[in-house]
Protein backbone atom coordinates (compact mmCIF):
# COMPACT_ATOMS: atom_id res chain seq x y z
CA UNK A 1 0.00 0.00 0.00
CA UNK A 2 1.34 3.59 -1.01
CA UNK A 3 1.48 5.89 1.67
CA UNK A 4 -0.67 9.26 0.88
CA UNK A 5 2.18 12.28 0.05
CA UNK A 6 2.33 14.77 2.90
CA UNK A 7 1.10 18.07 2.10
CA UNK A 8 3.78 20.19 1.48
CA UNK A 9 4.58 23.50 3.67
CA UNK A 10 4.43 26.06 1.53
CA UNK A 11 0.91 25.25 0.28
CA UNK A 12 -0.12 25.10 4.34
CA UNK A 13 1.02 28.75 5.18
CA UNK A 14 -1.14 30.75 6.71
CA UNK A 15 -2.16 34.53 5.30
CA UNK A 16 -0.93 37.02 7.97
CA UNK A 17 -3.03 40.19 8.54
CA UNK A 18 -2.03 42.93 7.40
CA UNK A 19 -1.02 45.60 9.98
CA UNK A 20 -0.87 48.94 7.68
CA UNK A 21 -4.83 47.77 7.25
CA UNK A 22 -5.68 47.38 10.34
CA UNK A 23 -4.12 50.73 11.37
CA UNK A 24 -6.68 52.63 9.58
CA UNK A 25 -9.03 50.95 11.89
CA UNK A 26 -7.37 53.25 14.95
CA UNK A 27 -7.92 56.61 14.76
CA UNK A 28 -11.72 55.94 13.41
CA UNK A 29 -12.70 53.95 16.52
CA UNK A 30 -11.84 57.09 18.40
CA UNK A 31 -13.71 59.03 16.14
CA UNK A 32 -16.92 55.84 16.84
CA UNK A 33 -16.24 56.31 20.77
CA UNK A 34 -17.18 60.33 20.41
CA UNK A 35 -20.57 58.73 18.45
CA UNK A 36 -21.33 56.52 21.31
CA UNK A 37 -20.62 59.65 23.65
CA UNK A 38 -22.71 61.75 21.94
CA UNK A 39 -25.52 59.25 21.77
CA UNK A 40 -25.25 58.49 25.73
CA UNK A 41 -25.42 61.99 26.34
CA UNK A 42 -28.68 62.47 24.15
CA UNK A 43 -30.44 59.57 26.03
CA UNK A 44 -29.98 61.01 29.06
CA UNK A 45 -31.23 64.10 28.01
CA UNK A 46 -34.07 63.05 26.88
CA UNK A 47 -35.02 60.87 29.87
CA UNK A 48 -36.08 61.86 33.61
CA UNK A 49 -34.99 65.75 33.59
CA UNK A 50 -33.12 65.42 36.79
CA UNK A 51 -29.66 67.53 37.81
CA UNK A 52 -28.16 63.82 37.58
CA UNK A 53 -28.97 62.73 34.43
CA UNK A 54 -28.14 66.40 32.79
CA UNK A 55 -24.47 65.95 34.66
CA UNK A 56 -23.91 62.42 33.66
CA UNK A 57 -25.01 64.15 30.03
CA UNK A 58 -22.37 67.13 30.24
CA UNK A 59 -19.79 64.52 31.49
CA UNK A 60 -20.38 62.06 28.64
CA UNK A 61 -19.84 65.16 25.73
CA UNK A 62 -16.96 66.01 27.61
CA UNK A 63 -15.13 62.74 27.29
CA UNK A 64 -16.88 62.78 23.73
CA UNK A 65 -14.58 65.85 23.56
CA UNK A 66 -11.47 63.75 24.90
CA UNK A 67 -11.88 61.09 22.09
CA UNK A 68 -12.28 63.64 19.19
CA UNK A 69 -9.19 65.52 20.30
CA UNK A 70 -7.10 62.17 19.97
CA UNK A 71 -8.14 60.82 16.85
CA UNK A 72 -6.59 63.18 14.32
CA UNK A 73 -3.61 62.89 16.55
CA UNK A 74 -3.56 58.80 16.09
CA UNK A 75 -4.07 59.14 12.04
CA UNK A 76 -0.84 61.80 12.34
CA UNK A 77 1.16 59.87 14.38
CA UNK A 78 0.66 56.08 12.48
CA UNK A 79 0.12 58.33 8.98
CA UNK A 80 -3.23 57.07 8.51
CA UNK A 81 -4.91 60.10 7.29
CA UNK A 82 -7.66 59.92 4.82
CA UNK A 83 -11.37 61.81 3.67
CA UNK A 84 -12.81 59.23 4.84
CA UNK A 85 -11.71 60.21 8.50
CA UNK A 86 -12.43 63.75 7.93
CA UNK A 87 -15.43 63.65 7.01
CA UNK A 88 -16.66 60.18 9.10
CA UNK A 89 -14.83 63.20 12.22
CA UNK A 90 -17.11 66.15 10.76
CA UNK A 91 -20.22 63.63 11.22
CA UNK A 92 -19.78 62.85 14.95
CA UNK A 93 -18.73 65.97 15.61
CA UNK A 94 -22.09 67.46 14.36
CA UNK A 95 -23.75 64.44 16.79
CA UNK A 96 -21.38 64.94 19.58
CA UNK A 97 -20.70 68.63 19.82
CA UNK A 98 -23.92 69.88 18.39
CA UNK A 99 -26.90 68.26 18.50
CA UNK A 100 -26.37 66.69 22.08
CA UNK A 101 -25.70 69.72 23.85
CA UNK A 102 -28.15 71.35 22.13
CA UNK A 103 -30.60 69.05 23.44
CA UNK A 104 -29.01 69.35 26.95
CA UNK A 105 -29.52 72.95 27.45
CA UNK A 106 -33.22 72.38 25.56
CA UNK A 107 -34.01 69.62 28.37
CA UNK A 108 -32.07 71.66 30.92
CA UNK A 109 -32.68 75.02 30.95
CA UNK A 110 -34.73 76.01 27.70
CA UNK A 111 -37.76 73.77 27.50
CA UNK A 112 -39.44 76.60 29.71
CA UNK A 113 -39.52 79.32 26.72
CA UNK A 114 -41.27 76.72 24.25
CA UNK A 115 -41.19 77.03 20.88
CA UNK A 116 -38.20 79.96 21.24
CA UNK A 117 -36.05 77.38 23.06
CA UNK A 118 -36.29 74.80 20.08
CA UNK A 119 -35.64 77.81 17.83
CA UNK A 120 -32.36 78.77 19.40
CA UNK A 121 -31.18 75.27 20.17
CA UNK A 122 -31.65 74.18 16.46
CA UNK A 123 -30.03 77.42 15.43
CA UNK A 124 -26.67 76.43 17.49
CA UNK A 125 -27.00 72.73 16.54
CA UNK A 126 -26.98 74.64 12.28
CA UNK A 127 -24.71 76.59 12.91
CA UNK A 128 -22.29 73.91 14.00
CA UNK A 129 -22.93 71.73 10.87
CA UNK A 130 -22.27 74.82 8.59
CA UNK A 131 -19.19 75.17 10.69
CA UNK A 132 -17.96 71.95 9.93
CA UNK A 133 -18.80 72.06 6.34
CA UNK A 134 -16.84 75.27 6.22
CA UNK A 135 -14.20 73.45 7.69
CA UNK A 136 -13.85 70.44 5.34
CA UNK A 137 -13.48 73.20 2.64
CA UNK A 138 -11.13 75.24 4.00
CA UNK A 139 -8.98 71.83 4.84
CA UNK A 140 -8.99 70.59 1.76
CA UNK A 141 -8.09 73.68 -0.24
CA UNK A 142 -5.08 74.08 2.21
CA UNK A 143 -2.23 72.51 3.22
CA UNK A 144 0.68 72.76 5.90
CA UNK A 145 0.30 73.51 10.10
CA UNK A 146 -2.99 76.15 10.48
CA UNK A 147 -2.28 78.10 13.18
CA UNK A 148 -5.92 79.66 13.61
CA UNK A 149 -9.75 78.17 13.06
CA UNK A 150 -12.09 80.07 10.77
CA UNK A 151 -15.19 80.22 13.32
CA UNK A 152 -15.13 78.85 16.93
CA UNK A 153 -14.74 75.20 16.65
CA UNK A 154 -17.77 73.52 17.42
CA UNK A 155 -15.96 71.41 20.40
CA UNK A 156 -14.85 74.48 21.90
CA UNK A 157 -18.41 76.14 21.56
CA UNK A 158 -20.05 72.40 23.43
CA UNK A 159 -17.52 72.38 25.92
CA UNK A 160 -19.19 76.23 27.05
CA UNK A 161 -22.27 74.72 27.34
CA UNK A 162 -21.28 71.93 29.34
CA UNK A 163 -19.22 73.70 31.56
CA UNK A 164 -22.19 75.86 32.10
CA UNK A 165 -24.27 72.98 33.31
CA UNK A 166 -21.61 71.21 34.87
CA UNK A 167 -21.15 74.95 37.23
CA UNK A 168 -24.40 75.29 37.40
CA UNK A 169 -25.70 71.73 38.40
CA UNK A 170 -26.57 71.67 41.68
CA UNK A 171 -27.95 75.11 43.06
CA UNK A 172 -30.65 75.41 45.26
CA UNK A 173 -32.88 76.88 43.31
CA UNK A 174 -34.45 76.57 39.83
CA UNK A 175 -32.08 77.38 36.61
CA UNK A 176 -34.60 79.59 35.37
CA UNK A 177 -34.94 81.81 38.85
CA UNK A 178 -31.04 81.31 40.19
CA UNK A 179 -29.82 82.77 36.27
CA UNK A 180 -32.89 82.99 34.13
CA UNK A 181 -33.86 81.95 30.78
CA UNK A 182 -32.62 84.78 28.17
CA UNK A 183 -28.81 85.23 29.35
CA UNK A 184 -28.56 80.93 29.10
CA UNK A 185 -30.56 82.01 25.54
CA UNK A 186 -28.11 84.21 24.62
CA UNK A 187 -25.34 82.74 25.47
CA UNK A 188 -26.64 80.17 22.65
CA UNK A 189 -27.31 82.28 20.40
CA UNK A 190 -23.61 83.94 20.95
CA UNK A 191 -21.84 80.61 20.05
CA UNK A 192 -23.83 79.78 17.33
CA UNK A 193 -22.85 83.55 15.88
CA UNK A 194 -19.69 82.58 16.75
CA UNK A 195 -19.09 79.30 14.93
CA UNK A 196 -20.21 81.00 11.33
CA UNK A 197 -18.42 83.92 11.87
CA UNK A 198 -14.75 84.69 10.31
CA UNK A 199 -13.31 85.35 13.93
CA UNK A 200 -9.96 83.38 14.48
CA UNK A 201 -9.09 81.23 17.00
CA UNK A 202 -5.59 80.48 17.53
CA UNK A 203 -4.87 76.72 17.36
CA UNK A 204 -1.57 77.08 19.47
CA UNK A 205 0.07 74.12 17.01
CA UNK A 206 2.72 76.71 16.75
CA UNK A 207 3.67 76.16 20.27
CA UNK A 208 6.72 74.82 20.74
CA UNK A 209 8.39 73.12 23.89
CA UNK A 210 10.27 76.40 25.31
CA UNK A 211 10.45 78.77 28.69
CA UNK A 212 7.43 80.98 27.24
CA UNK A 213 5.23 77.82 26.75
CA UNK A 214 5.92 76.64 29.91
CA UNK A 215 5.41 79.68 32.00
CA UNK A 216 1.87 80.19 30.42
CA UNK A 217 1.09 76.59 31.15
CA UNK A 218 2.46 77.41 34.50
CA UNK A 219 0.05 80.55 34.69
CA UNK A 220 -2.70 78.48 33.24
CA UNK A 221 -2.78 75.78 36.08
CA UNK A 222 -1.87 78.58 38.37
CA UNK A 223 -5.60 80.19 37.74
CA UNK A 224 -7.45 76.87 37.70
CA UNK A 225 -6.51 76.33 41.08
CA UNK A 226 -6.66 79.30 42.34
CA UNK A 227 -10.27 79.27 41.15
CA UNK A 228 -11.08 76.50 42.42
CA UNK A 229 -9.77 76.99 46.05
CA UNK A 230 -11.75 80.57 45.96
CA UNK A 231 -14.63 79.30 44.29
CA UNK A 232 -15.63 76.00 43.43
CA UNK A 233 -13.96 73.22 41.25
CA UNK A 234 -16.74 73.10 38.73
CA UNK A 235 -16.27 76.69 37.55
CA UNK A 236 -12.31 75.98 36.05
CA UNK A 237 -13.79 74.66 32.95
CA UNK A 238 -16.25 77.83 32.39
CA UNK A 239 -13.11 79.82 33.51
CA UNK A 240 -11.10 78.14 30.75
CA UNK A 241 -13.57 78.03 27.62
CA UNK A 242 -14.83 81.77 28.63
CA UNK A 243 -11.38 82.98 28.28
CA UNK A 244 -10.46 81.25 25.39
CA UNK A 245 -13.55 82.86 23.38
CA UNK A 246 -12.67 86.19 24.59
CA UNK A 247 -9.50 85.87 23.54
CA UNK A 248 -10.35 85.07 19.90
CA UNK A 249 -13.07 88.23 20.45
CA UNK A 250 -10.28 90.30 21.33
CA UNK A 251 -7.82 89.38 18.90
CA UNK A 252 -10.49 90.28 16.07
CA UNK A 253 -10.78 93.47 17.99
CA UNK A 254 -7.56 94.38 17.96
CA UNK A 255 -6.12 93.38 15.11
CA UNK A 256 -8.58 92.17 12.95
CA UNK A 257 -8.87 95.70 10.41
CA UNK A 258 -5.59 95.42 9.45
CA UNK A 259 -5.99 92.12 8.77
CA UNK A 260 -8.76 93.00 6.40
CA UNK A 261 -6.76 95.59 5.30
CA UNK A 262 -4.08 93.42 4.13
CA UNK A 263 -6.32 91.18 2.92
CA UNK A 264 -7.65 93.80 -0.05
CA UNK A 265 -4.31 94.82 -0.77
CA UNK A 266 -3.20 91.48 -1.81
CA UNK A 267 -6.84 91.11 -3.59
CA UNK A 268 -5.95 94.34 -5.66
CA UNK A 269 -2.40 92.63 -6.58
CA UNK A 270 -4.14 89.49 -7.83
CA UNK A 271 -6.82 91.25 -10.20
CA UNK A 272 -5.57 91.22 -13.76
CA UNK A 273 -4.16 94.11 -15.61
CA UNK A 274 -6.83 96.10 -17.87
CA UNK A 275 -8.29 94.21 -20.84
CA UNK A 276 -6.66 96.17 -24.37
CA UNK A 277 -8.83 98.12 -26.40
CA UNK A 278 -9.06 95.39 -29.11
CA UNK A 279 -10.56 93.22 -26.72
CA UNK A 280 -14.31 92.62 -25.58
CA UNK A 281 -15.36 95.09 -22.54
CA UNK A 282 -16.73 93.00 -19.69
CA UNK A 283 -20.06 93.76 -18.88
CA UNK A 284 -21.38 95.08 -15.04
CA UNK A 285 -22.30 92.12 -13.91
CA UNK A 286 -18.88 90.61 -14.83
CA UNK A 287 -16.49 93.80 -13.50
CA UNK A 288 -18.37 93.34 -10.70
CA UNK A 289 -17.52 89.45 -9.81
CA UNK A 290 -13.20 90.34 -10.71
CA UNK A 291 -12.52 92.41 -6.95
CA UNK A 292 -14.83 89.41 -5.47
CA UNK A 293 -13.08 86.52 -6.75
CA UNK A 294 -9.40 88.33 -5.85
CA UNK A 295 -11.17 88.73 -2.22
CA UNK A 296 -12.11 85.17 -2.16
CA UNK A 297 -8.50 83.76 -2.97
CA UNK A 298 -6.85 86.19 -0.56
CA UNK A 299 -8.66 84.51 2.59
CA UNK A 300 -7.81 81.30 1.06
CA UNK A 301 -4.09 82.41 1.35
CA UNK A 302 -4.56 83.71 4.98
CA UNK A 303 -4.44 87.06 6.46
CA UNK A 304 -2.01 89.51 7.30
CA UNK A 305 0.68 87.17 8.56
CA UNK A 306 0.62 84.76 5.25
CA UNK A 307 -0.40 81.70 7.81
CA UNK A 308 -3.40 79.49 6.07
CA UNK A 309 -6.48 79.71 8.47
CA UNK A 310 -8.44 76.17 9.61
Amino acid sequence: MGLSPQPRVENRRRRRPNLRKLMFVLPNLFTVSSIFCGVYSITLSAGEPTGDNFYRAAVAIFFGSFFDAFDGRVARLTRTQSDFGVELDSLADVISFGVAPAILVYKWALGGMGIAGIVICSIYAACGAIRLARFNVLAHAESGTQRYFVGLPIPLAAGMLVALVIALNNLSAPISEAVGLWPIATLVIVLAFLMVSTIRYRTFKEAGLNLRTLLLFLLVIAVGVAVAIRGRPSLVLLVYFSFYILLGIGEEALFGRRRRRAARAAAAATVPPEADESEEPLLPAEEDEVPLEGAAAAAVNGGDDGEPDA
